[in-house]
């Protein structure tokens, strides 16, 4: 499950790249909807929504080339963003726009646990989807709440912190999947640290799906800061995904 800034290089090219990943595949992808102020975001990625922001990307721009996209491709979609952003809008409002426009899926990680109630029964009667995050440190029965509250899958964080490529992933990712996919009985899947075809293998060994971030972006603006146009800029991603993917085969 690919993570993908959207407006990174341009809204046109964030088209491409998604058409291009279903073609490849994926499951899904992760739209990232660019923020000022990144809670859960690393340096990468932060950087990534500076650009964006800087060029004039707008939720109302994202939510109209998700609507074009929409129309040929049934990839699925999750917008991944700031709680901040949906409370300014209007919960009630944002929602019926995604649904609208055709997102499938919330991820928000900075919903507090207390305020999820509301907000998973608001995007539950617009048909979509709220995957909840789930700590290394939270306690085993606040695993279990927020699962119950999750729907679609629950995103397991490998690390406490913020996104960003690592080398290793924890020595204790494989047990705490396993025991979350059982205690929850709901799909797992894992994001944050993962950058490589190994770091793949091993988390879809004992989870559901592997999110990918830091490492796709950050190959989306190197291509972007060496002059590559369009073209160029999609066959990266296609090839950086391509070798991700790589990982499952047996």
């Amino acid at each position: 499950m690919p993570y993908v800034t959207a407006g990174l290089p341009d809204l046109n090219t964030t088209e491409r790249i998604l058409e291009a990943l279903a073609a490849e595949g994926v499951t899904a992808v992760e739209l990232g909807f660019p923020y000022s102020d990144s809670i859960a975001d690393g340096p990468v990625i932060q950087n990534s929504f500076t650009r964006t922001l800087e060029r004039g990307i707008r939720v109302r721009n994202i939510l109209a080339m998700v609507a074009r996209f929409r129309k040929r491709c049934e990839l699925p979609l999750l917008g991944m963003l700031s709680f901040s952003i949906v409370h300014r809008i209007g919960q009630e409002r944002f929602i019926g726009m995604c649904r609208d426009a055709g997102i499938d899926g919330l991820i928000l990680p900075d919903l507090s646990f207390e305020e999820a109630p509301q907000t998973a029964r608001m995007v539950q009667s617009a048909g979509l989807r709220l995957p909840m995050l789930v700590s290394p440190a939270s306690p085993p029965e606040r695993r279990r709440q927020i699962a119950t509250l999750s729907s679609g899958f629950v995103y397991y964080m490998s690390v406490t912190g913020i996104t960003g490529e690592r080398r290793e992933l924890p020595p204790d990712l494989v047990t705490n999947v396993r025991e979350l996919r059982q205690t929850s009985g709901r799909p797992v899947i894992v994001g944050f640290g993962i950058s490589t075809a190994e770091h793949v293998r091993l988390v879809c060994s004992v989870a559901d799906g592997a999110i990918i971030g830091s490492a796709l972006v950050r190959r989306i603006m190197q291509a972007e800061d060496a002059g590559q146009g369009p073209d160029a800029i999609v066959q990266t991603a296609v090839e950086a995904v391509r070798a991700w993917m790589g990982g499952l085969q047996p």
